[in-house]
């Protein structure tokens, strides 16, 4: 394989105590501005009701689409500016009202009549109930639950119990910091988000399984050091394969984010988010829980300890 880095020797886990603290304050951060926009910034794939994408053949100012929406009786409107690729897009979202099944078409006749002179075309319209979106709510949850006890049993069976926590902590860390930059930026949570936070937890599990194969290689090979050597010396053995893995992988992201246009945008921003911080979490959360562990409760068959 491409050795990028050949005979390396740096020394990760002393640093471990400092990414912690980076780490939970990040958390932290994440969780405060969650509580303090009401929440996460759920789509109507969750909340229910219409979202239209418009784009104005002479762009409007959002404020300015905002009072008119306004104007037409929908008061509690979300009305947001998507620009992209020279083009400017209006996403409106109002919670679907009962009886009104023809929502979009009175939107988009209200609209036109207040900008006669200025052509609008109907870029995509979505309509999702809230008892759907609810389920559908429900069920997101569901999957990454799922997702992460199946991962738990996996890793147990072909690892030890340790390791299983280790990589469930990491995992949960990657989720949550993920969830947090969108909490932070206020961007959507929609299913494919949610899809990306599934690829999220996928990849960084990838990353994690191969340094803990090393490691459980070198603890039996390298028996005369330390495990807290071992383990450094296991992560300079893969560092040359996570570099490539996450850096190509990074490659398509960025290219996904930058011209994927803004139907994908926040799915890509989550992967982006996503590799950096699994790849992250592997070298400085999953592996120095495994040392913290074994310094609380040393391994019987690891005859050294830090």
């Amino acid at each position: 394989m491409l050795q990028i880095f050949r005979n390396t020797n740096f020394d990760f886990q002393s640093k471990r105590r400092v990414a912690f603290v980076i780490s939970g304050a990040l958390i932290l951060i994440g969780i405060i501005a969650t509580i303090m926009r009401g929440g996460p910034n759920y789509s109507i794939d969750f909340t229910g009701g219409l979202q239209m994408m418009l784009r104005f053949e002479t762009p409007v100012e959002e404020s300015v689409v905002r009072t008119a929406v306004a104007d037409l009786g929908y008061t509690d409107a979300e009305v947001k500016t998507i620009t992209g690729r020279g083009q400017q897009d209006v996403m409106i979202r109002i919670p679907v009202l009962t009886g009104h099944d023809d929502l979009s078409d009175e939107l988009q006749a209200g609209l036109q009549a207040q900008f006669p002179d200025d052509p609008l075309t109907v870029r995509s319209v979505e309509t999702v109930g809230p008892k759907i979106g609810h389920e559908l709510r429900n069920a997101a949850i569901l999957a990454i639950l799922a997702s992460l006890f199946f991962i738990v049993i996996y890793i147990s069976w072909r690892f030890r119990y340790r390791y299983a926590i280790a990589a469930l902590a990491a995992l949960t860390h990657d989720v949550l910091i993920v969830f947090g930059l969108f909490s932070i930026l206020n961007l959507q949570i929609s299913l494919a988000v949610i899809a990306a936070f599934l690829t999220i937890v996928g990849y960084s599990l990838n990353d994690t399984i191969v340094v803990f194969d090393r490691i459980r290689e070198n603890v039996k090979k390298l028996r005369a050091k330390k495990f807290f050597d071992q383990i450094n010396i296991s992560i300079n053995e893969t560092l040359s394969r996570t570099v490539l893995t996450s850096g190509t992988t990074l490659v398509v992201v960025f290219i996904l984010y930058f011209f994927g246009g803004a139907v994908i945008h926040d799915f890509a921003f989550a992967l982006l988010a996503g590799v950096i911080v699994g790849t992250y979490s592997s070298i400085f959360v999953a592996s120095p829980i495994l040392i913290e562990w074994d310094n609380a409760r040393p391994d019987k068959r690891s005859k050294k300890t830090i």
